[in-house]
């Protein structure tokens, strides 16, 4: 998956997956997060909140760009405004992130 060797076992009426795995996808700038968001989304998934979806099996994936992840890493009032301006966002805006960043 995206380069990552990837194990699904059929898990049958016993076994069923839930949000509790997900799959992430670390992207570089707005059009690859689109690429991969409308890839998903667009090929009979669905959207959910603060940049996660679902694939068209129920499989989670969180497609979250860097700006994101190294404004929450920075923590202090650099991550709660990151924070809060992804609390509204199902795709990630990656400008309105940079944004509330600075």
């Amino acid at each position: 998956m995206c380069g990552v060797p990837c194990l699904g076992l059929n898990g049958g009426d016993r076994f069923k997956h839930s949000e509790a795995f997900s799959f992430q996808i670390a992207t570089d700038d707005q059009a690859e997060t689109d690429r991969y968001w409308n890839a998903i989304v667009g090929n009979g998934g669905a959207e959910s909140a603060c940049g996660w979806c679902k694939d068209k099996w129920g499989l989670s994936w969180q497609i979250t760009p860097r700006v994101l992840t190294e404004a929450m890493a920075r923590g202090g009032d650099v991550a709660k405004r990151a924070f809060e301006a992804m609390m509204d966002m199902r795709k990630i805006d990656v400008a309105k992130i940079d944004g509330g960043a600075r």
